[in-house]
């Protein structure tokens, strides 16, 4: 049945011309998903990837947007869950949306990603570091903003080996993707040094009791102790391992930076050792970068807020400079091109990994606060 708009009452006809007004005013912003955990033991991780985002989305905006259009942000909580992957970035698909920072765990991100690239969505990663995300899965839309575990592994097993030395090492890990993947990594390159590891073992993630795991480090003679996976176990870990009486000095990957470590941890956090992305906030040439985290109360030292706030700016630019919002186009411009952003200039290899990316060690402080290894 046709009706004609002349025949709709006046106040219907208003009403069909303001949502159609909104309509085109909603069609000019370009949508993002920021997509990981904002339930969940490992909330603080989603929440630093956010901080990265929302803050590279105001400043985006408030330059005029992207050809002129702005960035409307969406954000959805996968839990951490690689069972919450896939249900999330069908979510993604299903609200039309072409442009994902995230997931934020590695087990989420590998389990999402068949979706995104089956379906043409652009997904960048600022803090998933499993190599098996991209490893002979031929993506064209999967990329990170951030280096992978057999990049972290072998500089967290070059430090231990040059500058520890230790009699043994007892390397542990929490069975998923992400711990069990840089552990591996640690143990393959600390064997190749010569280094002796006394044992590698898994722990079951949200025990609150691990005296047992504890005993046998013991038992192994092991001097030091390399943990794959997130800061909630370490912390219990390390407190553990503190009223035990057991002398081992511990390390951990950038998944354990975060500050509530200290508070499960207590005095026994302090000289934890830690590979973390570089200080990138405190690179002068990132100070108006810095001040925009600050003016909102936001902390841009975390480990993942600035490569957060990197994967928004290239997925920005990007689109910039394709002068197209088709996905496609977009990921075709970002493997061709590199980009000049907070983490330094950034370009990918043909499976969406960056060339480049520098893991620093730095001390952890019963104060919260983390220096450079001297």
């Amino acid at each position: 049945m046709t009706i004609s708009f002349r025949r709709l009452p006046i106040a219907a006809a208003i009403l069909a011309a303001g949502l159609s007004a909104a309509s085109v005013q909603a069609a000019e912003n370009i949508k993002f998903a920021v997509v990981g955990p904002t339930t969940g033991p490992v909330t603080q991780y989603g929440d630093m990837v956010r901080e990265g985002v929302l803050t590279a989305v105001e400043v985006i905006n408030a330059g005029g947007g992207i050809n002129g259009s702005q960035i409307e942000l969406v954000t959805i909580d996968d839990g951490c869950e690689p069972k919450q992957g896939p249900v999330a970035a069908n979510r993604v698909v299903n609200d039309g949306i072409g442009f994902v920072i995230g997931h934020v765990c590695s087990g989420a991100t590998i389990a999402a990603a068949d979706v995104y690239d089956g379906e043409g969505v652009v997904m960048v990663t600022p803090s998933a570091t499993a190599p098996a995300l991209t490893d002979g899965k031929n993506y064209e839309f999967i990329f990170r903003t951030t280096g992978r575990d057999d990049q972290q592994g072998p500089a967290a097993a070059r430090f231990i080996i040059d500058k520890i030395k230790p009699a043994k090492v007892a390397v542990l890990h929490d069975k998923q993707s992400y711990g069990q993947g840089i552990a591996a990594a640690v143990r393959q390159d600390l064997l190749a040094g010569g280094v002796e590891v006394s044992m590698f073992e898994g722990i079951n993630a949200g025990d609150t009791d691990y005296s047992a795991v504890i005993t046998k480090i013991r038992g192994s003679g092991a001097d030091f102790v390399y943990y794959g996976g997130y800061h909630p176990e370490l912390g219990l870990l390390m407190r553990q391992a503190a009223e035990q009486g057991l002398k081992a000095r511990f390390m951990g990957p950038e998944g354990a930076g975060n500050p509530d470590i200290n508070a499960i941890a207590g005095d026994a956090v302090e000289g934890m050792l830690l590979t973390l992305p570089s200080d990138f906030a405190s690179n002068p040439r990132n100070a108006d970068i810095v001040k925009a985290f600050e003016a909102k109360q936001r902390n841009a030292a975390g480990a993942f807020q600035m490569t957060a706030y990197t994967a928004t700016q290239v997925i920005a630019d990007a689109i910039k400079g394709a002068n197209s919002t088709d996905p496609a186009k977009v990921a075709e411009y970002l493997h061709a091109n590199s980009f000049d952003t907070p983490i330094g200039t950034v370009s990918w290899n043909k499976q969406g990994d960056l060339n480049e990316f520098d893991f620093q060690v730095f001390v952890w402080h019963k104060d919260g606060s983390q220096s450079a290894f001297e």
